[in-house]
């Protein structure tokens, strides 16, 4: 039989692919040492300082370079985060210090100095990587003073002090520092001038009793970028005061408005059962008289089940990062794991998108089941890829260290081809399989009930910026410290906070999706499918409108490269949050109506 023979190797086709994107999550193992034996430095990029997303090669500046570049085989996460690490000149054995070794000497012309001179007036940093440890420090020096006169002096750091800090056979610590050394300057030099220039460098090593890197006291280190993320104590009381209020508002107030309906409707039912049923609806008023609607399917069901399906995957593919980053599956010294996970965890999950997606369009009556399943497949993977494009032309422009090289993209192409997207569509096919018909408390009638004019506190935009507003008012003081570890300079390590943020920002959607829900039916508006979505799905806008706040106010970035890729990517961030919250408010708001449907008495 053959018949098994496909799947076998469709199988063997992508399950090594998995391997190679496991193997790339940016974990190293540790690297022992004997004395003397040779530690390797690379040199990685450089680029402004403000403008995190914007970096280049360290050997496009005219600096020491080797004759014949060698380059460091890098993992997928590193080669997304814009590393591209090479050998370097600099000759580092272990535990045998050096002092003021000759590194090359140079001979800049004009051209050379001035390249250099407006890399050091945009604030350049270089990186480098010792045993997996980043090393930071400017490529020069700027100083101005006075106004009249006013003097503008720039100076090029000709020698670097190496600090490690090793305990046993491992480096525990690295450092790079330009203490007790003068600048030199680049003023002054004629068109036609040669400037000559001798780079050195020194390295000093030290026994440390620290065991291993993780132990090292935050603030500690002489880290090159700042650390100063505490928890966020305001944050926290702000979000609980928040989601405390909302949930004692529903749990309470609507609740008891409920029980008064529920009890008021049946007792109504009650003395009328002798009537017709043609006198059902006469002479009453609120969410009971449109049960004959409130479940009637809504227009573009087959886009509303797609945002459902992707909604959902970004729900378990957020509380997948989430979750491994507590377990501390995430290193700071390890360049792009998180990257590499997210991709990883985005091909498994589309199996999700495709169940959710298929299982609900058949329960609500969809029979074009392939064109949902292209439709979900292509609801997120479209616009990313059509941002990514202009995203990755734009550094491609500029010789940014951020474009994706050849290979990349057909590794992460063949990676949705013969993963994600085979994925989602087993996933509908499952999800069509299992599914039932959908399961009404009520009969819906053949001709739709006329809806009454609607008050302006009860339009689509009121409730869109109501539900939108108060899901983004308890995570707006945790979205700064998000927004700075993203764009700026901070290191991100309190995943417990984030996760309980996370849950609030689910808890307070729901909750708000049930109240604006209560209200629109109480209205007699039944159309309360998109409108769900809508609601609480608009805090992606606020999210957005936060990022152009924090570009604007509370960043120094600047330059079409960076500022392509943050709005490019703030726009998809905002799109992700609108699917997750959009998927928590309608099932939110499909299992209330449910709630209080069942409980209705009805002929």
């Amino acid at each position: 039989m053959t018949v098994l023979g496909p799947p076998r190797s469709w199988s063997c086709q992508w399950l090594p692919l998995l391997m190679l994107l496991l193997s790339t999550t940016g974990v190293a193992g540790v690297t022992h040492y004997k004395a003397g034996d040779p530690v390797i430095l690379y040199v990685n990029k450089v680029g402004p300082y403000h403008n995190p997303q914007e970096t280049y090669h360290y050997y496009q500046l005219p600096v020491c370079c080797p004759e014949k570049i060698r380059h460091k085989s890098l993992s997928l996460g590193e080669v997304l985060d814009g590393d591209r690490m090479a050998e370097s000149l600099y000759e580092i054995r272990f535990r045998e210090n050096v002092e003021k070794r000759i590194l090359c000497h140079m001979q800049l012309s004009s051209a050379q100095v001035e390249q250099l001179r407006q890399a050091i007036e945009e604030l350049y940093y270089f990186e480098f990587v010792v045993d997996d440890l980043p090393l930071r420090g400017f490529v020069g020096y700027m100083e101005e003073s006075g106004f009249l006169p006013h003097s503008h002096k720039i100076g090029l750091w000709t020698h670097l002090d190496f600090h490690l800090e090793f305990h046993g056979d491992r480096i525990i610590f690295a450092n790079v520092s330009v203490r007790d050394v003068k600048p030199h300057s680049l003023d002054g030099l004629r068109p036609d001038e040669f400037l000559g220039l001798t780079h050195t460098y020194s390295v000093r090593w030290s026994e440390t009793s620290v065991e291993r890197r993780s132990d090292r006291r935050r603030g500690d280190d002489g880290g090159f970028f700042p650390r100063t993320l505490e928890i966020h104590w305001l944050s926290i009381i702000n979000s609980m005061v928040l989601v405390f209020l909302l949930v004692g508002f529903v749990a309470v107030i609507l609740m008891r408005v409920l029980r008064n309906d529920l009890a008021r409707y049946n007792l109504d039912e009650e003395t009328t059962s002798a009537g017709s049923g043609d006198d059902f609806d006469q002479g009453d008023n609120g969410w009971k008289i449109i049960h004959t609607d409130v479940f009637r399917f809504p227009p573009y069901r087959g886009l509303l089940c797609a945002v459902l399906g992707v909604g959902a995957q970004f729900l378990a593919l957020g509380t997948g990062i989430i979750v491994m980053a507590l377990l501390g599956m995430f290193n700071v010294h390890h360049h792009g794991a998180i990257n590499s996970a997210a991709i990883l965890l985005y091909a498994l999950t589309c199996c999700i998108s495709g169940y959710v997606s298929s299982h609900f369009y058949r329960q609500i009556g969809g029979e074009r089941w392939v064109w949902n399943i292209i439709l979900t497949t292509s609801l997120f993977s479209v616009p990313f890829f059509l941002t990514w494009s202009v995203v990755n032309s734009v550094h491609w422009a500029n010789g940014s260290t951020q474009a994706l090289p050849a290979t990349t993209i057909l590794l992460l192409l063949t990676v949705w081809l013969l993963v994600g997207f085979p994925l989602t569509v087993i996933g509908g096919i499952f999800g069509k399989n299992n599914a039932n018909p959908f399961d009404a408390p009520c009969r819906t009638k053949n001709i739709a009930r006329e809806i009454p004019p609607q008050p302006w506190y009860k339009s689509t935009l009121i409730h869109m910026t109501v539900g939108g507003f108060l899901p983004f008012s308890a995570i707006s003081v945790e979205l700064y410290y998000i927004f700075a570890t993203v764009w700026g300079r901070e290191q991100y390590t309190l995943y417990g906070i984030l996760f309980f943020v996370f849950a609030i920002l689910l808890s307070v959607g729901a909750c708000i999706s049930i109240a604006l829900t209560y209200f629109q039916l109480s209205g007699e508006d039944y159309r309360w499918w998109w409108r769900s979505v809508l609601s609480v799905g608009s805090t992606g806008l606020f999210i957005f409108l936060y990022s152009v706040f924090y570009y604007a106010r509370r960043s120094n970035m600047s330059g079409p490269v960076q500022t392509v890729e943050f709005f490019g990517y703030s726009l998809l961030t905002g799109y992700i949050f609108f699917l997750m919250l959009g998927t928590i408010s309608f099932f939110s708001s499909l299992k209330f109506i449910r709630y209080i449907y069942v409980n209705l008495k009805m002929d």
